[in-house]
């Protein structure tokens, strides 16, 4: 029996996947960080250290190793899941990113939970409004909000509701340390929104449009001259078609929003691990940088890999295909 057949032999196979993708990504991210023009014992010391400090820095920190020595002793940390020591803070990698990563894991539930039905449902009704004043209202507002970098539209929405002109919302959202963000929900409402804008038009745009093809197919059209309800077209035939290729596209936005989400968290100055990789990168401190960009890409290819494993299960094509 070939354990590569069948769902799970294509769960399987993706999986490796990932694993082979993060390994590659691994040695890129640590080749980047190899590169920089700096020098962590110098940006930690300051440009008066002694060469003596600078040497034994340097040794504590195993910066005098060769690259594959340094490049393995990091990479069997990161499956040992202590990914070692912050340089500028002298103190485990794995406590100075808990509570960012809790604070954009937050961030993010909040905006899927938000922008997801909220894009599937301007989709779904601009396709079945198909050129009636909602969906050419809509579409325009859709590609205005699309062109939309997400610095800008943050910006925008301070000086609307924070600054300058009503004032209802804190402009910023500072979480104090050890708080838990869902006790300050006042202030992530502008960063929500933020990534929402961002989120829902690429999604609902997709959905529209991938509606519109399933509507217009032989299979839903010999549903209606059967006689059946509009509504039963559209709920039992085209939506579970339709609703595939959504998935992927909800799965690259969100795989997006992990790693867009540094700028909504600058602009908003959110302590998340955003802030925190600005912060690792700014200081030079290496163990931190890479630790979170290899979290970003983990969370990239696991999106991706729940993505495709629903794919399967709501589409009855697919599954007898494998």
């Amino acid at each position: 029996m070939n354990p590569f057949r069948g769902i799970s032999g294509f769960i399987l196979r993706r999986v490796l996947l990932g694993v082979l993708t993060l390994a590659a990504v691994s040695l890129i991210i640590f080749a980047a960080t190899q590169a920089l023009p700096s020098d962590p014992a110098r940006a930690l010391l300051g440009r008066t250290a002694t060469p003596e400090s600078l040497a034994a820095l340097r040794k504590q920190l195993g910066l005098n190793r060769p690259v594959v020595d340094q490049y393995l002793r990091w990479a069997k940390g990161m499956l040992t899941l202590n990914p070692g020591t912050s340089i500028s803070a002298s103190v485990p990698v794995t406590k100075l990113i808990s509570d960012p990563i809790v604070n954009s894991s937050f961030l993010v539930l909040c905006s899927a939970l938000v922008s997801i039905p909220l894009a599937l449902g301007i989709g779904i009704w601009a396709a079945i409004r198909r050129d009636r004043p909602f969906d050419v209202v809509s579409s325009l507002v859709l590609l205005l909000f699309a062109a939309l970098p997400e610095f800008v539209a943050g910006i925008a929405l301070v000086l609307l509701f924070g600054t300058v002109v009503f004032k209802w919302l804190p402009p910023d959202a500072l979480i104090p340390p050890g708080s838990p963000p869902w006790h300050h929900l006042n202030e992530l409402v502008l960063p929500v929104a933020t990534l929402a804008m961002v989120f829902v038009p690429y999604v609902a745009r997709f959905m529209r449009a991938s509606l519109i093809e399933v509507l217009e197919s032989d299979y839903v059209e010999m549903a209606r001259l059967k006689g059946l309800p509009e509504r039963e077209v559209v709920l039992r035939h085209a939506l579970p078609n339709a609703i595939v290729p959504s998935i992927q596209a909800i799965a690259l936005t969100l795989a997006y929003l992990a790693g867009g989400i540094v700028t909504v968290e600058f602009v908003f100055s959110y302590p998340g691990i955003g802030a925190k990789l600005v912060d690792a990168v700014t200081s030079r401190d290496m163990p931190v940088a890479q630790t979170i960009a290899l979290l970003i890409a983990a969370i990239y290819v696991f999106v991706n890999l729940v993505a495709d494993i629903l794919t399967i299960l709501v589409s009855p094509r697919v599954r007898t295909s494998l």
